[in-house]
């Protein structure tokens, strides 16, 4: 229930979203040139023991280069030092942070499934690029033929349109199509028709086809290849499928945020919709949780309060700031409080109790609008808080 834009996003368009920015390797250094050997000296030379200024001056040298070497690996945390590597699944591999809670999402559909292994296969199908293969009419990072998208694509960042080129929409794709062989290899293997890893039989079954692991009886030969690829970049997303990595104390397992009201029931998901009190459709940027009036709201990370001020249209309105996240800036909203328990400049924890539910604004009951922006882009809540993204 919202009309207007703070000032930390820009606009909203439901025909635009915003393209995630590639990620391109990081080369090896060069390596230094070789240091010319000395010459060796004259063997027929006699060797003099250290003089006195040497003494004197030796244990000072080798204390102050001890130190600059330990400063040179880092030294003391600074105080206050706040590293999300410690807790940010995307620090442990080149992924932009927005497609981690889709990887989540998309995994969530069959047991079977990890992120990690959408993730790894993603990473071997396409390097996380979504140029198009002219030659095979691959599209995307999940690399969709059309005739595939059509079997598999849906618009499940609810942005207006299906695309394989929509990172969203093509991660819940791949992990539609994997559940989808995941349940026939399980089927397979429980008639006794096939036989080993059911993961490895579904990746293969990705690669070769259902038949050729139906005639094979197991991982057949010509899929060994893909699957000892994808294998191989599994430790790379293992962070992926912690439930604690990426969120705050309080978060919900498989979501990155703590969830700023519960229980979390959801009113009005993101997406297209007309305007209950304005009668306008447009994009509603957040999502719309029940709450009864005065009900505790707290922050769903860590972060610094940016905005906290009565608006016309979203209210009583919190807007905190979390940092740069992989170079993506995430920031969340708490609009239409009843009241504000935090100020500008402020800095709180995940949890931490930042306001209180209201009807403050254009509203029509007590609520809290929740909103998700990354890189100044609005985008779905639901997966970053909610447990599975239902």
């Amino acid at each position: 229930m919202n009309d207007e834009r703070p000032a930390a996003a820009q606009a909203a368009d439901d025909t635009a979203e915003p393209r995630p920015a590639r990620h391109r390797p990081v080369l090896d250094r060069p390596v230094p040139p070789e240091q010319p050997e000395q010459p060796e000296q004259s063997r027929g030379r006699k060797r003099r023991g250290p003089g006195p200024v040497t003494l004197l001056l030796l244990p000072a040298l080798v204390t102050v280069t001890g130190v600059a070497a330990f400063l040179a690996l880092g030294g003391l945390p600074g105080p206050g030092s706040d590293d999300d590597s410690a807790t940010d699944p995307s620090a442990a591999a080149d992924i932009d942070p927005s497609y981690i809670p889709w990887l989540r999402k998309a995994a969530s559909a069959c047991t079977v499934l990890e992120p990690s292994v959408l993730a790894a296969q993603i990473e071997q199908l396409s390097g996380w690029s979504d140029d198009s293969d002219e030659l095979s009419g691959q599209k995307g990072i999940a690399a969709f033929t059309d005739d595939e998208w059509r079997t598999w694509g849906k618009d499940d960042d609810g942005n207006g349109r299906s695309s394989p080129r929509d990172p969203a929409d093509a991660i819940m794709a791949l992990g539609r199509r994997d559940c989808s062989l995941a349940g026939k290899v399980t089927e397979l293997r429980t008639e006794g028709r096939i036989n080993g890893d059911l993961v490895e039989l579904t990746l293969a079954a990705y690669a070769v086809g259902e038949d050729a692991v139906t005639e094979a009886g197991r991982v057949p030969a010509a899929a060994k290849t893909y699957l000892d690829e994808v294998r191989a970049l599994l430790p790379r997303y293992e962070a992926l499928d912690r439930e604690d990595s990426g969120g705050g104390a309080g978060g919900a397992a498989g979501a990155l945020l703590t969830a700023p009201v519960s229980p979390l029931t959801i009113t009005s998901p993101f997406g297209s919709r007309e305007h209950p009190l304005t009668g306008v459709t447009k994009l509603h940027t957040g999502v719309d949780f029940a709450a009864p009036q005065g009900a505790q709201v707290v922050a769903a990370r860590r972060g610094r309060v940016v905005f906290a001020a009565l608006t016309s249209a979203y209210g009583n309105r919190i807007v905190i700031d979390h940092g740069t996240i992989q170079g993506k800036r995430v920031e969340t909203t708490y609009s239409h409080l009843s009241s504000l328990g935090v100020a500008v400049g402020q800095t709180v924890e995940a949890g931490a109790p930042i306001g209180r539910v209201g009807s403050t604004g254009l509203s029509t009951g007590p609520h809290l609008h929740f909103e998700v922006i990354l890189d100044g882009y609005y985008t779905d809540p639901r997966p970053w808080v909610v447990p599975n993204g239902v």
